[in-house]
């Protein structure tokens, strides 16, 4: 049978370019790139060129690029690490509800040890109100945390227009942008942003790394002690080849350029909504679909349809979609992005489903999806009739 993966958002195929990077790597650089012979400056040259490409694609300095081990580090160390190394200042910190558990796990930490946090609420599409982040900063707000692009309904947050008013406070301006690498185009100076996270197995490379921008301004204290790798930030042997094939996933992603992939995920996405509109199918789109939202998401309530029942038909017939997020699709707990977007009560919290699009989809992929999807929908409505 034929398999046909519409997951991306969490976790992409890695790149051939990249298996062939990482590879070669492994084969020919095995050295510490700590060591000052030869082969260890082999390896801190493989490192210093991805480092490089990563830190042009967000108009950042080389030297303000950390690696890590995936988002989640990155995340915990900037929330962590301004936590407490500023709270001397304040102990307000502003997030929103519909953040990863990456961020909101830490911020549950934070609160059972006496600090304030605020989680701003989104509309039903998913965005948050500016005037309710200018009512909230006051001069004891230390962090502000916001995703670049919510990874259950594609939801783009106003970057631009949040590091200006953050600017103007005492808080620093993190941003998980692990869903918005390659979707959406993001420059840390023109955007104020402080701290940004990045995931590399979103973007077509490996997984178990990622980075953290930290502006040359900050000198947060690393979460992971040991060694002096990473001019001190970070401790532990780097993972030569694993940086070596994130650089290329980023290099590939600069030369393809984020509008092309928006259009061609809306793309997919028509062709998807014409299809269940052609059979008159009854489904909301969670969030939206035009200005304000990464076309590679598209959460779809199938009105009256399960979200288990018409996920597990999808895979019996060889397409990998979501319910949610990938981190928490084990729970028995229902999506906290839609409970902040529509409410506890909604039945589209128990009738949606999220397909995500990648690099490698094609069209008649998605066709083939389309109508599959149609087949199902048709037959479980019709025994609930």
């Amino acid at each position: 049978m034929r398999e046909i993966y519409l997951d991306n958002a969490a976790t992409t195929p890695m790149s051939p370019k990249v298996v062939d990077v990482i590879t070669d790597e492994m084969k020919n650089d095995f050295g510490n790139a700590s060591s000052t012979y030869a082969l260890g400056r082999k390896a801190r040259n493989v490192i210093d060129q991805a480092r490089h490409q990563i830190a042009e694609n967000i108009n950042a300095k080389d030297s303000e690029i950390i690696f890590t081990s995936g988002g989640s580090e990155s995340n915990n160390t900037a929330i962590f690490g301004t936590a407490y190394s500023r709270k001397n200042i304040g102990k307000k910190i502003i997030t929103t509800k519909i953040e990863h558990p990456s961020v909101l796990n830490p911020m549950k930490r934070l609160e059972n040890e006496g600090y304030d946090v605020v989680y701003l609420d989104v509309d039903e599409t998913g965005h948050i109100s500016l005037d309710q982040l200018k009512q909230e900063l006051t001069p004891d707000t230390i962090l502000v945390s916001v995703m670049a692009v919510n990874n259950e309904v594609g939801s783009i947050m106003p970057l631009e227009k949040i590091g200006a008013l953050v600017k103007s406070s005492n808080a620093y301006f993190h941003v998980d942008d692990v869903q918005g690498m390659g979707t959406i185009d993001v420059d840390v100076k023109k955007m104020n942003i402080d701290l940004l996270s990045v995931s590399a197995h979103k973007i077509n490379g490996p997984k178990f790394l990622g980075f953290l921008y930290e502006n040359s301004a900050i000198n947060l204290p690393s979460l992971v002690l040991g060694g002096e790798q990473e001019t001190k930030r970070r401790a532990g042997t780097e993972n030569v080849p694993g940086i070596a094939g994130f650089g290329e996933a980023v290099k590939e992603l600069s030369e393809i350029g984020h509008q092309a992939l928006q259009e061609k995920y809306e793309r997919f996405q028509n062709i998807i909504l014409k299809e269940l509109d052609d059979h008159h199918i009854k489904y909301e789109i969670n969030g939206g679909h035009g200005e304000g939202y990464s076309h590679h998401v598209l959460n779809l309530r199938l009105n009256g349809v399960s979200t288990t029942s018409l996920q597990t038909n999808l895979d019996l017939n060889g397409f990998a979609v979501s319910g949610g997020s990938a981190c928490t699709a084990g729970s028995l707990e229902p999506s906290h992005v839609l409970i902040a977007c529509f409410g506890a009560d909604s039945p589209r919290i128990n009738e949606s489903i999220r397909i995500s699009f990648g690099r490698y989809n094609t069209v008649d992929e998605v066709k083939a999806f389309a109508q599959e999807l149609v087949k199902i929908v048709q037959r479980i409505q019709s025994r609930n009739k």
